[in-house]
């Protein structure tokens, strides 16, 4: 069929109107007729954007109870359900129950991106069918329809233009280019040109700002650009690297336990004691191992980082964003809107061979032109609001001009309008004529090739003329080297305004008045912002749509790459193979003319090199970076909703320096995690090891089930919980980001974990073995409590990894300081109150048996702040 073979084209910019009607059996004159039209609908499907592979509300909380971790949670509730122990199976099923929630929110809300995208479409299209003009819906659409397009339209499919006036279409959101893009009709002969470079297309999704037009839609529905993005979203996002370091974590830590807890039970069997006692022991020293109270310390950690990095205007969308930007190692950020402010400004001016920041000296020639030309042959508007209406390269010469004293309103009455040559791709200038007493004035600004080669004097400094046209040009080419969009600006006397208004007639022999260079600059914070990333170790990296010039400018300036940087285009990066591009990727800081597909192979060639990758974005071509990325960041104010949704934390500032905020709070989060995990399972170490231990030196079981599961119960609860709150540490911000295999025991933890589980252990024992030969009776409460004690005066040493307590401040925590006086208590309770004797199977002790315990217990503190000593000293392992 006729559609199929207008189907089976793909460089649809290749073919003239002729050739692209033909293809698609249509009419440039009368489109398509409505039987044609419905049969092809038929055949095609309706203009819209499918979801695919969207799983089930059920599906998705059902998966959040699969992991590793999670099953060795409910299978311990279960033992300890078995054992009589119904407190830790009420907490530990609670603990899986909220984890598994907050989860399937997260992935829930994670499916509106689709939503989003769908949005984006037009709800009616203007179309011509059998010869007429008829308004029908958008998703009716269908290949070879021709549709007319004004200022203001949605493009309701992917088009290949057929006539136009002055079209410009703001193609930003699907493209980066950071200005409206002017339109043409010429064929063009490059096949793989990036999607912002094929001039004769225009894509479902952007937005005609100026002109109007008519097209042949080539596209519709998921066979779009913009379609094709959507398709890229469809896949399932991976885990974050906490995610990963916590599931590695726990199927490590339940194989250990599990051998050690039947070591524990051979050699008590074999020792004498009763197999039913020492298979409780075993099985309640395997509960108290396993740190049921983990999933809870991290979903505490991160909602209270979300909570701060609301206050610091960064929206977290999924709970594990906020420790995986502290992991970071690049950046990979979108320019327009994100490192820059998304509007074109003047950066800089030229007239009578002086470049300036600005219009100066304005009561003189040329200056004085040069600023009537930038306001007067202009057609943006002042709103009500004091803001600028109209195209954006208009407004920032408009708002130039208004910066060194030119009144646009003023203007306009003194050298009011009489008539105009529009703009025209072809032409590639504009002119407009005003009243100047009795004769007119003709205003011109265009492209410096196109305005230069008409011109035949130059304004100097005194009024008179000179011209040298070569130099002008090298002039422009090296502004526009710089990335800045290079304008001329001319001006021609005339006695009265002509009859005919010819531009071939008019627009010559003009007198050059200067030139103009424009930019989308940089966010004033963004180069700190940059400079504070570089410093944490984080390489930034530029991707965008944008021009190679315009963005190796922005990155200069912004610090990402430095004299001489490679900037590696979409193109270059097409013909380069996945093996040469893996060699490259890590010493590439710009892309640029990079399509969605592109950005997508970068982050991911990023993380098979090992990297954690963050991106930035607020396009719709964006949003399967974000998706793909471990950690998306959309913008919230200027982004699309696409982006959003797609992303894993959106910046309500559009602030690039809220990244810097968020990477502190991040590795805050992941130290805290790092001093829980520290903290419960040395605390472990030491009841193993003091189970373990005993019946080797000929002590009797030292504990009984229930004190096991008390110790894990009120150690590893409040107190663990309240290292949640801990301060960052001084170092966060000078330190690298963390290597992204590394393991979460590094920096010498596992060997932390070792000795002062032994220590401990070993103070247990000692106590043990000491109440013993004393003959006090009350050897297994002092045992019970100094095991208990030590493990408290241990969560207070490790609330740094290098500062000693008392430089932090003893009370600098007070939910830790409120922890630790409620334990305390507690374990007093257990002691002294009559009625919790018998069910604690303890004793009240003398107070010369708690003095001792006091003292026995405090070695443990001592003893690891004697470790960070040598650890500042750079004597033992490196702290993070």
């Amino acid at each position: 069929m006729a559609t199929d073979r207008g189907e089976s084209v793909r460089h649809w910019h290749c073919l003239d109107s002729e050739a692209v009607a033909a293809h698609l059996d249509s009419d440039l004159d009368a489109g398509l007729t409505a039987e044609a039209a419905k049969s092809r609908l038929g055949l095609v499907g309706l203009n819209t954007l499918h979801e695919t592979g969207r799983r089930r509300p059920l599906a998705m909380l059902a998966s959040q109870f699969t992991d590793f971790m999670i099953l060795v949670l409910i299978a311990a509730a279960v033992i300890a359900g078995f054992i009589g122990e119904p407190q830790d199976t009420i907490a530990i099923v609670v603990i899986v129950f909220l984890n598994g929630i907050i989860g399937f929110v997260q992935e829930y809300r994670a499916e509106r991106a689709m939503a989003a995208l769908k949005k984006m479409a037009s709800p009616q299209a203007r179309v011509i069918r059998d010869g007429h003009p008829a308004l029908i819906d958008a998703t009716e659409l269908v290949p070879g329809d021709l549709v007319e397009l004004e200022a203001g339209n949605i493009l309701p499919a992917d088009l290949r233009l057929t006539e136009l006036a002055s079209l410009k279409v703001d193609e930003s959101a699907l493209t980066g280019e950071s200005q409206p893009v002017d339109k043409r009709l010429v064929p063009l002969h490059e096949t793989d040109l990036p999607l912002g470079d094929r001039l004769n297309l225009a894509y479902k999704g952007t937005i005609a700002t100026y002109g109007h037009a008519r097209g042949l839609v080539v596209a519709t529905g998921m066979q779009t650009e913009l379609g094709k993005i959507a398709a890229l979203l469809s896949g399932e996002s991976g885990k974050t690297p906490l995610q990963k370091r916590l599931a590695r974590f726990g199927q490590h830590l339940a194989l250990v336990v599990l051998a050690i807890c039947a070591i524990i039970f051979v050699a008590g069997w074999l020792r004498g004691e009763p197999p039913l006692v020492m298979l409780l022991t075993a099985v309640s020293l395997a509960v108290a191992a396993i740190p049921e109270a983990l999933p809870a310390v991290v979903t505490i950690s991160l909602a209270l980082g979300a909570a701060r990095m609301v206050r610091q205007n960064a929206l977290i969308r999924r709970l594990p964003a906020v420790e995986t930007l502290g992991s970071v190692t690049y950046i990979c950020s979108d320019k327009t809107g994100t490192l820059t402010q998304n509007r074109m400004q003047v950066d800089c001016v030229r007239a009578a061979g002086d470049i300036r920041p600005g219009l100066q000296d304005v009561e003189r020639a040329p200056w004085h032109e040069l600023g009537l030309a930038m306001a007067l042959c202009n057609d943006a508007v002042p709103r009500a609001d004091e803001t600028l209406a109209g195209d954006p390269t208009e407004t920032a010469l408009l708002e130039a001009a208004q910066a060194a004293g030119f009144n646009p309103g003023e203007l306009r009455k003194t050298w009011p309008r009489l008539a105009e040559l529009p703009f025209d791709s072809d032409r590639a200038r504009m002119s407009t004529l005003h009243r100047e007493g009795d004769a007119v004035l003709m205003l011109v600004k265009g492209a410096p090739e196109r305005v230069l080669a008409l011109c035949g004097d130059q304004l100097d400094r005194n009024g008179t003329t000179a011209f040298d046209r070569a130099a002008l040009h090298g002039e422009a080419e090296r502004l526009a080297a710089q990335g800045l969009r290079v304008l001329a600006f001319a001006l021609k006397r005339l006695p009265r305004v002509p009859e005919a208004l010819d531009a071939a007639t008019l627009e010559t022999d003009l007198t050059f008045i200067g030139l103009a260079g424009l930019i989308d600059p940089p966010r004033p914070e963004a180069a700190d912002a940059v400079a504070a990333c570089q410093a944490a170790g984080i390489i930034p990296v530029m991707i965008t749509g944008d021009h190679p010039a315009t963005a190796r400018a922005v990155a200069h300036r912004l610090g990402i790459v430095g004299d001489g940087g490679k900037v590696l285009t979409g193109s270059e990066l097409a013909r380069l193979s996945l093996a040469e591009f893996e060699r490259e990727v890590e010493s590439v800081r710009v892309y640029a003319r990079i399509n969605p597909e592109q950005k997508i192979k970068i982050v991911q060639a990023l993380q098979d090199k090992g990297e954690f990758v963050a991106m930035t974005g607020d396009g719709v071509n964006d949003a399967p970076a974000l998706k793909q990325a471990d950690i998306g960041v959309a913008m919230g104010k200027g982004g699309t909703d696409v982006a959003r949704e797609a992303a894993h934390m959106t910046l309500l500032d559009d602030n690039f320096a809220t990244i810097v905020h968020a990477v502190r709070e991040g590795r805050r989060i992941f130290d805290n995690i790092r001093k829980f995990v520290k903290y419960t399972m040395t605390s472990n170490s030491g009841e193993i090891w003091t189970i373990f231990l005993a019946p080797f030196l000929g002590l009797p079981i030292p504990l009984l089930p229930i004190h096991i599961l008390w110790i894990n119960l009120v150690t590893d609860g409040l107190p663990g919980l309240a290292l949640a709150g801990e301060r960052a540490e001084r170092n966060v911000m000078q330190r690298p980001p963390r290597p992204p295999k590394e393991s979460i025991f590094a920096h010498g933890m596992w060997q932390h974990i070792l000795w002062v589980g032994l220590l401990m252990g070993g103070v247990t024992l000692l106590t043990q073995a000491w109440a013993i030969h004393v003959g006090t009776t009350h050897w297994q409460s002092m045992v019970f409590t100094v095991l208990t004690l030590s493990q408290l005066g241990h969560v207070l040493a490790i609330r740094s990894e290098r500062e000693s307590l008392f430089t932090q401040g003893v009370l600098s925590n007070a939910a830790l300081t409120g922890a630790l006086l409620l334990t305390v208590v507690l374990q007093m309770a257990v002691l002294y109150v009559p009625w919790l004797n018998p069910i604690f199977k303890t004793e009240p002790l003398s107070l010369g048996e708690l003095a001792a315990c006091l003292a026995l217990s405090s070695v443990v503190f001592v003893g690891v702040e004697i470790e960070k000593a040598l650890v500042r000293r750079g004597w033992l392992y490196a702290s993070p």
